[in-house]
């Protein structure tokens, strides 16, 4: 089977594809409209374009709308190295002053959700407020994983399949039914069902077996869970350690089958600033596809908040 190359990431559209320098790496991004810096930080297994209907619905609103594929995803460098939470953050905190820009409201959502947490907690001064969508903050979610049996559960594909070296990859680019699997259990149910259902997981396969998308995007999980003892691991919690100084928006689906919304709910003891809590009926993993007007509603009402 022939590996597809990066430019079936590029999709045409009502937006520009850029590439930027941030923290010595090349990151493509998707920008649309004007105005303040509205930042996307995509998923697993997704890439920049899980964002297509909030870069146009933001650039309507009058924002500067930015995805951006996550480093070792879509068109972005893919080192070898770098896929901690740390040197993630700091691509994003580098990519707003690379984007001429002071700060931005930063979206996350899944990986880039915890991303998002962590650029606030350890670079605030370029985060005006933060978004999040289908993640806990970090230290909650390790809590959750630790002594919450059906968290764990739910996690079991980053604690168990992707620990182990080339079969988490082999999964992900030869065996389209081990993500059809994924999707299908994280998701809700009406999103299923939608008839653009399979063409959308059919475009994520298809980016997820660029080389070597497969291989980074599973060494952040094996970070996750590697570091946890070491010295990396640990400093990286106390930095977790700090109150989130900036507001902070949660909005996450009442069925979502990879982060629990009793998990994400407990998110709000490490947030000093203003903070609400939005649980999405039906919505599972994935609020931007499965209810794409109420997300861009709601990320159009907090960026005028700030």
């Amino acid at each position: 089977m022939t590996r597809p190359d990066e430019s079936v990431v590029l999709i045409d559209g009502p937006w520009t594809h850029r590439t930027i320098r941030a923290n010595g790496i090349a990151l493509h991004v998707v920008e649309a409209g004007t105005g303040p810096l509205v930042l996307l930080l995509h998923g697993m297994p997704t890439f920049w374009w899980t964002w297509s209907r909030q870069l146009i619905d933001l650039a309507d609103a009058g924002y500067r709308a930015v995805a951006v594929d996550l480093r070792g995803y879509g068109a972005s460098d893919k080192p070898p190295r770098g896929y901690d939470a740390t040197t993630m953050a700091a691509d994003i905190a580098q990519l707003v002053t690379a984007l001429g820009e002071q700060d931005a409201v930063i979206v996350g959502t899944d990986v880039g959700g915890l991303l998002a947490w962590t650029v606030a907690a350890q670079h605030p001064q370029v985060v005006r407020r933060i978004a999040v969508l289908g993640a806990a903050h970090p230290l909650r979610l390790r809590q959750a994983v630790l002594y919450n049996k059906a968290q764990r559960k739910a996690s079991a594909y980053a604690l168990g399949t992707f620990q182990v070296p080339r079969r988490g990859e082999r999964l992900l680019t030869r065996d389209p039914a081990y993500l059809q699997r994924l999707f299908d259990t994280w998701s809700g149910p009406s999103w299923r069902s939608a008839p653009s259902y399979p063409s959308i997981i059919a475009r994520y396969a298809e980016a997820m077996r660029i080389h070597p998308v497969a291989y980074c995007s599973l060494e952040f999980f094996r970070w996750a869970v590697r570091s946890l003892p070491r010295p990396d691991g640990r400093a990286y919690a106390r930095s977790m350690q700090r109150p989130i100084i900036t507001p902070v928006l949660q909005l996450h689906g009442s069925v979502d089958g990879c982060v629990l919304p009793a998990t994400a709910q407990g998110s709000s003891r490490h947030v000093s600033a203003d903070y609400e809590w939005r649980l999405l009926a039906g919505v599972g993993h994935f609020p931007q596809h499965e209810s794409p007007e109420r997300v861009s509603d709601e990320l159009i009402r907090w960026a005028k908040l700030g």
